[in-house]
């Protein structure tokens, strides 16, 4: 049986487990603490906004691509075609593109016009893949030969997924040019041109006007 001591002091208690354990996990909340204040401190009030606004977008961006991934591939291929319209190719959706979407299309989900009088055509691969199964150079090397079918020079692959780096650096040895877009990039791409999101809260950051208080 232990003695009952004459003081009792931190030397003391550390003989207890629980009082270490208490000691550590305090230590390690004040260590939090101390850094997230130390980084509030530091941002200003725009800084501190805009660092909201990335977290809100790199969520909006997820739950729209787990949303674009329950899609039927028709779908799709329109939602590609609209997006296409959005960024300024073709004009409007009635004359800008067309989604074939059809057995028998050697690869090609959609045409759309480059600009509104339709001087050339752009080809597009659409692939409604899940995360996690990486588009690889095979799947771009026989969209290059499907564009070659066509007489075509331009093309445009988008994934819900990802390339592989094989994927990446491939590049056509003719005069075809290929433009990648993976579903990080289509998911910003529909909230940069307002694709399937709508505007929930709308903040103006002002600042004084130093021109109005200048003396003549």
């Amino acid at each position: 049986m232990r003695q009952n001591p004459g003081h009792i002091n931190i030397a003391f208690l550390k003989q207890f487990p629980e009082f270490v354990e208490f000691q550590t996990a305090k230590k390690e909340d004040n260590e939090t603490d101390d850094s997230n204040t130390e980084e509030a401190s530091v941002q200003t009030p725009e800084e501190s906004l805009e660092t909201a606004y990335q977290k809100i977008r790199k969520s909006l961006a997820q739950d729209l691509l787990s949303r674009v991934g329950t899609l039927s591939p028709a779908f799709f291929e329109r939602l590609v075609v609209e997006l296409l319209v959005k960024m300024g190719y073709g004009g409007s959706i009635k004359d800008a593109g067309r989604a074939i979407g059809r057995s028998g299309d050697e690869g090609i989900d959609g045409t759309i016009k480059e600009d509104k009088l339709g001087l050339d055509i752009i080809y597009i691969q659409a692939k409604r893949w899940k995360p996690g199964n990486t588009v690889g150079r095979p799947e771009i090397q026989k969209f290059v030969g499907a564009l070659a079918g066509q007489g075509a020079k331009k093309g445009i692959f988008i994934t819900t997924s990802s390339f592989t780096r094989e994927a990446l650096e491939y590049s056509p040895k003719n005069e075809t040019k290929i433009v990648l877009i993976d579903g990080e990039q289509l998911s910003q791409l529909m909230i940069d041109y307002n694709l399937g999101v709508s505007p929930q809260q709308v903040y103006e950051v002002k600042r004084v006007d130093g021109d109005y208080f200048g003396e003549e």
